[in-house]
């Protein structure tokens, strides 16, 4: 009875043997052995439905940043505008999500003038601006002359 029930089991995980029939023409062998890993193969879904969603933020105040930490543990990647906060406010918020984000194994980059992306772990960030800046500066001392 075990040993029933394990075929079962590995029938419908899609492990059974096949039964070879004894042919003679190997493409008929091939084409009946393809037949029959068909009909056993799990259907899989490849699309999934799920879209990824951007948050813009802008916190005045510490206490959002709470918020904003939230949404990176939800693995949704974060906008933050600081221009409406103070310089010590701003300072304080960066400090906390960049703290989330390393703690999370996520990302940051500056996006311009007290503007941040923070992404999770589930999202790379290319930025090809900045790496075409900094070729551009490793030898501007040579340039100069």
């Amino acid at each position: 009875m075990a040993i029933g029930m394990f075929d079962k089991i590995l029938g419908f995980i899609g492990f059974e043997e096949v039964e070879e029939q004894v042919k003679e023409d190997p493409a008929e062998r091939t084409e009946a052995l393809q037949q029959a890993k068909r009909k056993n193969a799990p259907v899989v879904s490849l699309h999934t439905g799920r879209q990824l969603r951007v948050v813009v933020c802008e916190p005045t105040s510490f206490d959002e940043a709470q918020n904003i930490a939230d949404n990176l543990k939800n693995r949704r990647a974060v906008v933050v505008n600081l221009e409406r906060a103070g310089s010590e406010q701003a300072r304080r918020i960066v400090d906390f999500i960049s703290g989330t984000t390393f703690a999370l194994s996520g990302d940051m980059q500056k996006v311009g003038q007290n503007i941040f992306l923070f992404v999770p772990s589930n999202i790379d960030i290319a930025n090809e601006t900045a790496r075409e800046t900094k070729e551009k500066s490793i030898f501007s001392w040579a340039r100069s002359q």
